[in-house]
């Protein structure tokens, strides 16, 4: 691996002890943004500067911004034993910038600089430092909020494993031997502790920028699991349950197989009326799909965005309106935030502080709104199956093929990334024609005479 090869030629090198540290963690993020994983790392001019662009973008100062090129020519030097491409001229206008953020900070106590708190959120300065830079690394990067929990529950977790918060002295023994107690001790199951390993090898190569050797660690149970799918006479039975916005919820779940979290992040200018489709943003893996808007659901949709439309109005005037806006577009865009298009189409009835900036605005409905509604409306209507919210979109796909929809098409519908992925659901759905017939049916002269 190439990062590999320049952190090993890196410590060999005559750079400072700064640049030995962060010079890792700056390519990685190149590579990252670069689309590259485990291969060589390919440098141009081009892809430096859109990469450097992001960085500003992001409200990273200037200075990092060329110490992130000096990584990259490095890697460069050391790794690709090249001059080119040539990135003097980069470094040089970075190098202007960066020292006329530094007079405007000193001159004007850095006013025109957003503070760290602007850029990252609100941290405890309470919690051990290895959890306040693992926070930082993952705001940085974008990560959900749900994400972030996850993986600092999992270094919190390991952090007891070894009974010391100094984790930077541990590495792939310590790794190993927790990994291991989860899948034999714990009793985890395979996608647990791929999480938890997930989340300690973010922070040995994100956080502290080490290369982790092989981790030869003992393996969860991986059991093959069917999806739960509805019938589509139990989907009726359900559907009059609900009413509503839950009902809209449960008719875009199953009409356009969106998972529960999306379902519930929608904003009004992905509803496209006119071209018939939903544009599913920043889905599992950060990817954007779009998805079939179901004709019975337009004019629903219609009311709830003139509710919407009403009811931000209000907030506007009460001096509320904002809302929350992705990848740093809401210091892009100062007043894009309080766009009727940016609303969320399923909001909130009630005000809340978001937790990482702490400004109040309202958010979209959460969880527990729907999740609850759908485990009473399963039991009101005598389904014995276990199904979730989730089962909304695993009918969806199953009866989708049962119609006769190419795979190809519900793959893409669903936005899986590997086909083989959506052909668990050729598994368990309904073929006329082709169904088996039990042998016991065969018998029934012989079962009706022994009466």
């Amino acid at each position: 691996m190439s990062i590999k090869s320049f952190c090993r030629l890196l410590s060999e090198a005559t750079f400072g002890k700064n640049d030995k540290r962060y010079f890792p963690l700056w390519l990685r993020r190149y590579a990252q943004a670069a689309k590259t994983i485990d291969q060589r790392v390919s440098v141009t001019a081009e892809e430096v500067i859109r990469f450097s662009r992001s960085l500003r973008d992001n409200g990273t100062p200037a200075w990092q911004r060329l110490q992130a090129v000096r990584a990259v020519e490095a890697y460069r030097d050391l790794v690709l034993k090249t001059d080119q491409p040539c990135l003097r001229e980069i470094r040089t206008k970075l190098g202007r910038v960066a020292a006329r953020e530094q007079a405007l900070g000193a001159n004007r106590g850095r006013a025109e600089i957003p503070p760290e708190r602007d850029l990252i959120g609100r941290i405890d300065p309470t919690e051990p430092a290895v959890l306040q830079l693992m926070r930082k690394e993952l705001r940085l990067r974008h990560k959900a909020a749900a994400t972030e929990r996850a993986y600092v529950g999992w270094v919190k977790r390991f952090m007891e494993h070894c009974r010391s918060p100094d984790l930077e002295q541990f590495g792939e023994p310590q790794i190993k031997s927790f990994l291991t107690h989860l899948a034999v001790d714990a009793n985890v199951s395979a996608a647990t502790q791929n999480q938890a390993k997930s989340s300690l090898l973010f922070l040995y190569q994100v956080v502290f920028g080490r290369e982790l050797a092989f981790l030869d660690v003992t393996p969860a149970n991986k059991q093959a699991r069917l999806p739960v799918v509805l019938s589509r006479d139990e989907i009726a039975r359900l559907l009059q349950e609900f009413l509503g916005l839950k009902r809209l919820m449960f008719l875009i779940m199953y009409g356009a197989g969106l998972r529960h979290r999306e379902s519930r992040r929608i904003r009004v200018k992905d509803v496209c009326f006119d071209e018939g489709h939903i544009v599913v943003r920043n889905g599992k893996g950060d990817k954007d799909r779009i998805t079939v808007l179901p004709e019975l659901c337009r004019e629903a949709f219609r009311e709830q965005i003139e509710r919407v439309r009403r009811q931000h109005q209000r907030d506007l005037e009460d001096g509320y309106g904002t809302v929350y806006l992705p990848h740093a577009l809401e210091r892009k865009y100062p007043n894009e935030n309080k766009a009727l298009g940016w609303q969320w189409v399923f909001p909130s009835h009630r005000m809340s502080e978001d937790p990482r900036s702490t400004t109040v605005r309202r958010h979209h409905v959460s969880e527990n709104f729907f999740a609850d509604g759908f485990k009473a409306a399963v039991a009101r209507a005598a389904i014995v199956k276990n199904a979730v919210p989730h089962s909304l979109r695993h009918s969806f796909a199953t009866h989708l093929l049962e119609d006769g929809a190419d795979i190809r098409t519900v793959q893409e519908l669903l936005g899986h990334k590997d086909v083989q992925t959506t052909m668990i659901y050729t598994h368990v759905m309904n073929r006329p024609g082709i169904a088996v017939k039990s042998p016991v049916d065969g018998m029934s002269t012989v079962l009706t005479d022994s009466k």
